[in-house]
């Protein structure tokens, strides 16, 4: 067998990865609710996916750019409002959205009906950076504009204030 046929392979083992309907991790911010399917940790930190619900009238972060990793939205049901810039764009169930790094963007659920999100992060930095604001609101601290912005900028992230 060549060197190049070894390496291709399929893993077998423990380096599977199952999230069945209802498990992973529970993050809660506000009125999003959000569920870690993969945190990196299976993927050697490569690859992160979470699926949020957003309730109704729900704003969505200060607009922001990321650094370091590329962000996708798939929105599994609903509509949810992305703004890119001073541009907004309502994405529909069945809408992939891909943020690259450096593009400013934020979102919202502008509705009167909840929206769920498939939201991947390549490479995986982003998912710690949700559950520091929990573990902000946990411990009684106000999710304030300033607040967030400090935990983005731990993340290689920053709020568009060329925007504003």
């Amino acid at each position: 067998m060549t060197e190049e046929a070894r390496n291709s392979e399929p893993r077998t083992g423990s380096a599977l990865s199952v999230v069945g309907p209802g498990e992973g991790e529970t993050i809660v911010l506000g009125t999003t609710r959000m569920r870690v399917l993969e945190d990196g940790s299976h993927t050697g930190h490569r690859l992160a996916i979470t699926e949020s619900v957003l309730a109704p009238h729900t704003q969505g972060p200060p607009q922001h750019r990321h650094g370091l990793h590329d962000e996708g939205f798939y929105v599994l049901s609903g509509t949810v409002r992305f703004t890119v810039g001073d541009e907004d764009r309502d994405a529909t169930t069945g809408t992939l959205v891909m943020v690259p790094p450096g593009i400013p963007h934020t979102f919202a659920n502008l509705t009167d009906q909840p929206a769920v999100l498939l939201s991947t992060f390549t490479p995986d930095l982003y998912v710690q950076y949700f559950r520091d604001l929990q573990e902000a609101l946990a411990g009684g601290r106000p999710l304030t504009p300033q607040a967030n912005i400090d935990a983005m900028s731990r993340y290689a992230t920053e709020p568009a204030t060329d925007l504003d």
